[in-house]
């Protein structure tokens, strides 16, 4: 299926793969462009917004019944694009404040919480999506909807949450003049417990640091 039969001339705009498919798509086509850093201004309030409607296909997706592949084993999607030249410019972009800290899941009790990078997680995120793409662009529309779903299930869909949670916090900060804490060398290149000391990531972030080379204002005058 080619990219001129990916969006059909006369597609059904209420059927749900159409639906899906094109939320997705337009998150990974946003995103990429957000990654070149053109508009580095605006790099947070776009994520804040892609990432918020990403998680509106990912919910529909987790309500909505099983879907069932058409074969027993999944098809050839062919080579995963790269996505470390990605990878490595959020990082650059969202420098200092890519490390963030989640709890991996809320229900274990006691659960420790763990260094991120939304760097990271965009770069997995992609990946998850682009796959399915690819099964979508070659017409099984079926295989597509049940990777979307289960990598919604069990992976993607909680790491959109995180960056979503960890980006929301940042523009909180920002907008309501609230400096940030010190990061105490929160790193993800350090193992919990290790010996070696972990990484001095910063000193103390302040909100006017950060707020205008990342396109933010705070609430007050």
């Amino acid at each position: 299926m080619s990219d001129a039969t990916l969006h059909d001339a006369h597609p059904d705009p209420d059927d749900f793969a159409v639906q899906i498919a094109d939320q997705i798509e337009s998150f990974i086509v946003a995103v990429t462009e957000v990654a070149k850093g053109d508009e580095p201004d605006s790099a947070v309030p776009f994520l804040l917004l892609e990432l918020s409607q990403l998680i509106l296909a990912g919910g529909r997706l987790g309500a909505h019944e099983d879907f069932v592949p058409d074969e027993r084993y999944e098809p050839d999607a062919g080579p995963e694009p790269d996505v470390d030249e990605l990878r490595e410019r959020f990082a650059r972009l969202l420098e200092p404040v890519d490390v963030y800290s989640e709890v991996f899941d809320p229900y274990v009790p006691r659960s420790e919480s763990v260094p991120c990078r939304i760097s990271d997680d965009l770069a997995l995120i992609i990946t998850d999506l682009r796959h399915g793409m690819a099964h979508y662009r070659d017409g099984r529309t079926n295989e597509a909807l049940w990777w979307w779903q289960f990598s919604y299930l069990s992976n993607w869909g909680t790491t959109a949450s995180a960056a979503l949670r960890a980006i929301q916090s940042l523009v909180a900060h920002v907008r309501l003049d609230s400096p940030l804490d010190e990061l105490d060398g929160l790193d993800t290149d350090s193992a919990a417990g290790g010996d070696e000391a972990l990484a001095e990531e910063a000193g103390r972030v302040m909100a006017a640091e950060i707020a205008e080379p990342l396109g933010l204002r705070s609430l007050r005058p």
